[in-house]
This record gives structure tokens, C-alpha cells and sequence, in this order.
């Protein structure tokens, strides 16, 4: 089992540093993969459930990660007091397991829970609704120029239940990635809460229209 834990080998591994509190969270990441790089996007929405925890309380809630790459986010919202769910693609849930255990370690109240997720695929198997109600669903940078978009549409819809909030921050880059905003406003209720031009960051709080249906 401790196998599982050990990050996946990279050739050009380097260390990223992120402070919580009076907590040094040490990252480490690789340029090689996209999804073990620490994009600006998490730390936005870290800032943002750090100095907004009162209003967005995440002690003893049921929170899944999508795209969760180096884990920072999971690793924040494990701190705050959630029940995390950490996901993303096979080829970086070892630098994301790893990353996760050494910061959480002896410090959380729960422990967050690492597992693969292909977005759009046997979402109803992996995680049933019955079972598993999502509080939050946050997201960092999971937009981004590929070909699983309309996936990652289904993933937001499939997880997101009627008292489920999604926060997601966004960095705009390209036109396909612009357009899915546009989409995803036809499923969900969208609300923006951070505008960061310097970055062409923007930070989101969605829920589910109640009416919509896969024939709308």
C-alpha cells in the first residue's frame, strides 16, 4: 500500500510553497504534466475559502475536488474542516496522493479521500447519488483548450444535486473556453464573485437550475 503514495517519477521535479494560517504547505510539482503544476486559479480559491470562511463554512462538509492536480485546494479545504474528495486522471493521483498525505497528515479532521476520476464516465457507478451528496464541488483551471469539455459539462451536472453549490475559478484564455461559460449558464445559475483582470482570473458560485433537463 505505501507504494501507492509515492509521487510519480518525474524528471523535472521542482517544490512550490503555499502558507495557510501559521501552516507552510510545501507542493511538489513537475512542468512535464499540466495536472501537476500549481496554476494561479488554486490559489485564488484558496485566498478565497480562507478569508471567507464564515460565510462559506467547510467544517463537517461533504466537498469533491475536480481536476485537483497538485492538491493544494483539496489540501486547504481539508484544513478548513471538509470531507474532501480529491479526483483527477491516473497519470498524476500519485503526486496528488503524495502531496495530500504530507500536508494533511496529523492536521485535519477528516482524511481527505484521493481516487481517479475520467470525467464522464461511470460517474453513476463511481458515485451514486444516494450516496454521495456533494455539498460543494470546487474547481481550479479544469477549462482549458482539450477535447473533454462537454464531459466535464456532464460531470458538473451528474455531481451537482439540487443543494449543491459549485466554486469555480477560471482563468480566460481562449475563445472554446470562453463558450463554455456560456453553455455551462444554460444548466446552472451562475454567479461571479472575483474579477482579477491581472491574471484574467474570475471567480464563480453556481448551483443547478432546477428545471433543466438533458431535452432543454
Amino acid at each position: 500500500m505505501s507504494r501507492r503514495f509515492q509521487p510519480k517519477f518525474f524528471s523535472s521535479e521542482t517544490w512550490e510553497g503555499y502558507n495557510f494560517s501559521d501552516l507552510k504547505i510545501r507542493l511538489k510539482e513537475s512542468t512535464e504534466v499540466y495536472g501537476a503544476v500549481l496554476w494561479p486559479s488554486a490559489m485564488v480559491l484558496c485566498h478565497f475559502l480562507e478569508t471567507n470562511r464564515d460565510k462559506y463554512n467547510l467544517v463537517d462538509k461533504n466537498v469533491i475536488e475536480l481536476g485537483a492536480g497538485t492538491g493544494l485546494v483539496t489540501i486547504v479545504s481539508s484544513l478548513l474542516g471538509a470531507k474532501v474528495t480529491s479526483t483527477d486522471l491516473p497519470d498524476v493521483l500519485g503526486n496528488l496522493q503524495y502531496n495530500v498525505t504530507h500536508n494533511t497528515k496529523g492536521r485535519c479532521k477528516y482524511t481527505p479521500l484521493v481516487t481517479e476520476l475520467m470525467w464522464g464516465q461511470n460517474l453513476d457507478q463511481r458515485f451514486p447519488r444516494a450516496s454521495h451528496c456533494f455539498d460543494y464541488i470546487l474547481a481550479a483551471d479544469v477549462v482549458y483548450h482539450h477535447p473533454y469539455l462537454e464531459e466535464l459539462m456532464d460531470t458538473f451536472d451528474y455531481l451537482c444535486q439540487e443543494n449543491t453549490q459549485i466554486l469555480w475559478a477560471m482563468r480566460f484564455r481562449l475563445d472554446p473556453e470562453n463558450s463554455f461559460v456560456d453553455r455551462f449558464q444554460k444548466r446552472f445559475h451562475l454567479e461571479e464573485l472575483y474579477d482579477l483582470p491581472s491574471l484574467n482570473i474570475k471567480l464563480f458560485r453556481a448551483w443547478r437550475r432546477c428545471k433543466w433537463t438533458s431535452d432543454s
